[in-house]
């Protein structure tokens, strides 16, 4: 094979190596994306499939992200309850009583409770602690699943997918490790 074929199939090749790798889309990029809102309100419902019900029970409300550490989900429909969380608090309010929880006393709930925060914040360090990441499709459509690296947040959930397109997040599922599932549509809003 002659020396200028060799030197036109190298740069075929390697231009086709870099359309592929361009068309790629890598957890470090989503996280880049997802990392650059500077906040986040959205509307949700949301079902839960229970084992024990025929039913799903479902809910909607609305949530409100504010980076690095606020997660805020009001739930408005069928009864209202609101959970905050601020930093490794979280305050759970219902009927006129409130709660306040230290995640550090409670691992596996902070375990769960992490992933959506560090999705949206786009932190992978903090995502990758806690889950073994594997993301599928491109930047217009995108999954990303969460398995759980501890055997404490294992005890709680099996797997997380989310679902988005570009820097927003459109559908969580969270899998429990019981066999329950909840399924939570999120549909961006403007601001407050």
């Amino acid at each position: 094979m002659s020396r200028s074929i060799r030197l036109l199939l190298g740069a075929l090749l390697f231009g086709f190596t870099l359309s592929a790798q361009a068309a790629q889309f890598t957890v470090s990029q989503l996280m880049a994306a997802l990392a650059n809102n500077k906040h986040g309100a959205a509307s949700f419902t949301e079902k839960k499939f229970i084992s024990i019900l025929d039913q799903p029970v479902e809910s909607s409300g609305e949530l409100l992200f504010i980076p690095p550490a606020r997660l805020e989900k009001r739930t408005l429909k069928p009864k209202r309850e609101t959970l905050v969380l601020d930093g490794d608090v979280l305050s759970i309010e219902r009927r006129r009583q409130k709660h306040v929880l230290q995640l550090k006393d409670y691992p596996e709930v902070a375990g769960m409770i992490e992933s959506m925060r560090a999705t949206l914040a786009g932190d992978r360090k903090a995502l990758e602690r806690i889950y073994h990441l594997a993301l599928q499709g491109d930047r217009e459509r995108w999954t990303l699943v969460l398995i759980p690296r501890d055997a404490k947040v294992g005890g709680m959930v099996a797997r997380i997918r989310m679902d988005g397109s570009q820097d927003e997040v459109r559908a969580v599922e969270i899998l429990q490790a019981d066999g329950d599932r909840s399924l939570m549509s999120i549909q961006k809003t403007a601001l407050p």
